[in-house]
């Protein structure tokens, strides 16, 4: 493999690797350091990867203009720029609630906050292999509440754990990095998939024409009119921190119904209406539309009393839609939507295979970023790993098969709704762990299982972003920038996810160590690990039964039959109105704060192509492009002014809390 040189026209040049180095790892750093420290929004902490938007913004709007308008070769060409951007968001998928603020508070939590009261100690602690988690009881303490004045980092401590769960965190992202290059083609030529998500970097990387110094994008008067709406609503917070006789201009509201049985959260973020500008009506009107149906649904079961059995929201709320019911529901709806989409590319995966096992094969792979052997094989080698080493860790070698099923139809189902429908915030409705324990029972699993389950928590269960989504996104843009044979983006990829883990790992411990982790942020350094023991805990003393576990098969049933049935009416009748990919995600913690403004973004669409048709979306564009960048950039520009300033808790919205 030959990098070219600066002075080429090629992608793939050295420069572009350092600087998309040097701003991966800067992710990874800055993200940690402003949501633990400064309680700002999470600029890595969904699908729309927010840090990188606004980086990139700077990259090319203002540093590349620059360099440009001084000598125009020593600007970053188009090509070179999707490397940077690839990586970026890449990156922007491990440093928060992408992994390492779940995975590291987590692996000692079941030692710092077991109590008498809760019995960890003899319930979860012996059950836990002693090369998972830190062991030196000092190192845990000072982990949650900060180093002695003159102690130093206890890294010994953390190096043997984390290098032993570098193992499985690679070959998961082996696995998914593998799962995109085998679909890439069917998503991505085939289908012809929308990808809203690269519409905005695509637009600032455009040219003009003739010798441009400032790409046309930054040039537009609509999108700079655009990008004003936002950013002076969302100032308005950010000066209220500073000056209290500025009034924040209100964005929210809720309301309750059905006998105070159900909250809608009206929310207004201009992300979100942006993003569903550019996705199909009949997909953004079901995304809304199936939020309120499940909401409606809940509320109906709350009304007249009815309960699925378990004690599931006790600990698991906040992973789980409005009722275990409706969560239920959607993971049957996600597995008919991921099983309908392998079928539907069963001839592309024939070929792949084929070519994969047969020397004969004439399919072409000559395009893809590597050959289609190999992605097989790293995709069936790192899915052995993954289940060897979740075997090791206590999970009983006849669940990892149903285990692994889950977590592929959870992230790869999710890929194809970000790839298909944009959705900047969302995740699945039902995770993994909480699937398969209430779907096989917690005494088959015995309690080293269950622990083992709950350690899954810390990369299967907090879905907000994910490196399957981010790598099908980059291979997206390669193909939309003409890259005809990407392999190179390859390397970028795991150089950006090496940098995040190492990134994001050194500054969660030197953060935690030296403020004390349950000082920082109290989601990740107390509810999380809470959340898990206590679910391990609760699976522990309260054995499931067929009562239990019964009901949840019954509506994951119903959800897969009314998930197919609607994907069969959909694709037989041609004026069948209602799309079928809201229902998977549709009643989630996150689309709670965001179906309203996919609504309003549904609504103004739906406006401008009836009365004005393609010539007026098209001539919108750069409008709600704006939008876009506007709330992103406020909540950037926020937060240099507070980490320069020390102001803490200046959270600027970007889409959800």
């Amino acid at each position: 493999m030959t990098l070219h040189s600066p002075q080429s026209p090629g992608p793939f040049t050295l420069r572009a690797f350092a600087v998309g180095s040097a701003l991966a790892f800067f992710l990874a750093v800055a993200c940690p350091y402003t949501v633990f420290l400064h309680h700002t929004a999470g600029m890595a902490a969904d699908f729309i990867t927010a840090g990188a938007v606004f980086l990139f913004f700077i990259l090319t709007g203002l540093v590349n203009s620059v360099l440009r308008w001084i000598h125009r070769p020593f600007g970053l060409h188009r090509g070179e720029l999707i490397i940077v951007y690839a990586m970026m968001i890449v990156a922007s998928a491990i440093p928060t609630w992408g992994l390492m603020a779940n995975l590291l508070p987590v692996l000692p939590g079941a030692f710092y906050y077991a109590t008498p009261e809760n019995g960890w100690d003899q319930l979860i602690q012996p059950f836990i292999p002693t090369w998972l988690t830190p062991q030196d009881p000092s190192a845990i303490k000072h982990f949650y509440e900060g180093l002695p004045a003159g102690s130093s980092i206890p890294w010994d401590a953390w190096v043997g754990p984390l290098l032993m769960w570098c193992v499985l965190i690679l070959a998961v992202y082996a696995f998914m990095v593998s799962s995109m290059l085998i679909i890439r083609r069917q998503w991505v030529e085939y289908e012809r998939l929308v990808f809203p998500l690269t519409q905005l970097p695509l637009e600032m990387i455009r040219e003009g024409k003739g010798s441009e110094i400032v790409r046309p994008f930054f040039k537009n008067p609509i999108m700079w009119v655009a990008f004003a709406i936002p950013f002076v609503i969302f100032s308005t917070h950010g000066l209220s921190r500073y000056f209290n006789f500025v009034s924040p201009i209100a964005v929210y509201d809720q309301f309750s119904l059905f006998r105070n049985t159900t909250i809608l959260k009206i929310f207004l973020s201009f992300p979100v209406i942006g993003f569903t500008y550019f996705i199909n009506l009949d997909i953004s009107f079901s995304l809304w539309l199936f939020h309120l149906l499940f909401r409606l649904q809940s509320a109906l079961f709350s009304v007249i009393g009815y309960q699925v059995p378990g004690h599931a929201e006790t600990f698991t709320g906040a992973y789980t839609g409005s009722s275990a019911a409706v969560s239920h529901q959607s993971m049957g709806a996600m597995t008919v939507l991921v099983v309908f989409g392998l079928w539907h590319a069963r001839r592309h995966l024939r070929d792949v295979f084929g070519k994969a096992f047969s020397r004969s094969s004439a399919v072409d792979d000559s395009g893809e970023p590597i050959s289609y052997r190999s992605s097989v094989a790293i995709f069936l080698i790192s899915l052995v790993v993954i289940m060897g080493w979740l075997h090791a860790s206590g999970m009983p070698l006849w669940v990892l098969p149903f285990f692994m099923l889950i977590v592929f139809v959870t992230f790869f189902g999710l890929a194809r709704i970000i790839a298909e429908a944009g959705v900047g915030f969302c995740r699945p409705q039902m995770m993994a762990p909480i699937f398969c324990v209430y779907g096989v029972g917690s005494q088959p699993l015995g309690p080293a299982g269950l622990v083992s389950m709950g350690l899954a928590y810390t990369w299967a269960v907090d879905i907000r972003t994910s490196v399957m989504a981010a790598t099908i996104n980059s291979l997206k843009l390669a193909d939309s920038a003409g890259i005809a044979r990407p392999r190179p983006l390859l390397l970028a990829i795991a150089l950006a996810i090496v940098l995040a883990l190492a990134g994001s790992a050194w500054i969660t411990l030197w953060l935690a160590y030296t403020h004390g982790g349950i000082n920082l942020q109290g989601w990740f350094f107390n509810g999380m690990p809470r959340t898990v023991f206590g679910f391990v805990a609760d699976k522990i003393n309260n054995p499931l039964d067929a009562q239990v576990m019964g009901p949840r098969w019954l509506f994951t049933g119903v959800g897969a039959t009314l998930m197919a049935g609607l994907m069969y009416v959909r694709h037989r009748v041609v004026t069948w109105p209602l799309h079928y990919i809201g229902m998977p995600i549709g009643d989630t913690w996150v689309m709670n704060w965001v179906w309203f403004s996919i609504a309003l973004g549904w609504l103004l669409k739906l406006v401008v192509m009836r009365y004005g048709g393609v010539v007026l979306y098209r001539a919108l564009r750069p409008f709600f492009l704006g939008l876009i960048l506007g709330q992103i950039s406020c909540a950037g520009f926020w937060m240099l002014v507070d980490v320069f300033t020390g102001m803490v808790g200046n959270y600027i919205h970007i889409g959800v809390p």
